[in-house]
């Protein structure tokens, strides 16, 4: 079998808060390793469970590892970007569901796999496509994009406190031949960020390896895209349970589901019905659900995890 090794993340929470229903139909957007997708199958009886991954190498390792289950049609893999949820599901006749599950981020065996170019602890090239298939890599954009542009996403995806002074640097070094490596960039950064700022706040790379992995996947682009179908695909009584690792996925999520569960503000005196203009969703958690103690012990990636979930009246 495929070697994917991956320890999931508020496993049992996550899919606790689906409330799965024996003969429903789920989707898994985020496949990855499997776990949740396994977690689902056990409280499925006449079911059928739709996982989503544009990774080649984590359908390839689900085929092998639930063969019995695809089989058999309580599952269906789907080797696309879950941002093309209804029309995926509608080629399969599917155009209702009873819940959706996101485990956003990058799995451990991307990070973990030196040659896919996510991790800064590894040198590789630099390539951070979760989806193989596409054209764009980080490289094209350290190399290709403009300083502006560069500028514009290690601010607005890295959060970066020194974004101008990292994009100068890596405008200057490819002036002198191609950036091609992870470690070629990790150097460049640690060169532009001032010394007492690197021996602090983690690795120096950090911010901009999240910052180019966001661009280079479009990934709130796509998880907004896929949020707004998944919450109209909903059928009564469905539910959407979420789990960011970092803030500009959780505020995304947040925002959402806030605006699908709030009631628009009324002008004064305007005559009401009952219910006329209650929101058609319910918020499932007021505030996050957060990884125990022994969780974020045993898997340090689980540390920045959050659960989220809402619920189609």
């Amino acid at each position: 079998m495929t070697e994917f090794e991956h320890v999931t993340v508020l496993l049992k929470e996550a899919v606790a808060l689906l409330n799965v229903k024996p003969d429903g139909n789920y989707v898994d957007a985020t496949l990855g390793g499997g776990g949740h997708t396994g977690e689902i199958l056990k409280q499925l009886d006449n079911g059928i469970l739709y996982s989503f991954d544009q990774d080649d190498t984590a359908i390839k390792y689900n085929e092998e590892q639930y063969a019995a289950e695809i089989a058999s049609g309580k599952l269906v893999l789907i080797h696309q970007n879950f941002r093309t949820l209804t029309e995926a599901l509608a080629e399969l006749g599917v155009t209702q569901v009873d819940g959706v599950l996101y485990d956003l981020g990058v799995s451990s065996v991307q990070f973990d796999d030196g040659q896919r170019g996510f991790s800064y602890n590894y040198d590789a090239d630099l390539d951070m496509r979760m989806d193989q298939r596409q054209t764009l890599t980080a490289k094209t954009i350290i190399n290709e994009w403009s300083f502006n542009d560069i500028l514009r996403i290690l601010s607005r995806y890295g959060e970066d406190r020194f974004p101008k002074q990292i994009a100068r640097k890596i405008e200057h070094h490819r002036e002198n031949g191609v950036i091609n490596t992870t470690f070629e960039l990790v150097d460049i950064i640690k060169e532009a960020i001032p010394a007492p700022a690197r021996r602090k706040g983690g690795h120096p790379a950090k911010r901009t390896f999240q910052a180019l992995r966001i661009a280079v996947n479009d990934e709130l682009g796509a998880l907004e895209d896929s949020l707004t179908q998944s919450l109209d695909l909903l059928a009564p009584g469905g539910r959407i349970s979420a789990i960011t690792f970092q803030s500009l996925e959780d505020r995304l999520v947040k925002q959402m589901f806030r605006e699908k569960t709030s009631t628009p503000e009324l002008p004064v005196g305007l005559p009401v019905l009952p219910g006329q203009f209650e929101a058609d969703y319910t918020l499932l958690t007021r505030k996050p659900i957060l990884p125990t103690n022994d969780e974020t012990q045993t898997n340090h990636r689980s540390q920045s995890a959050k659960l989220r979930g809402i619920e189609r009246k």
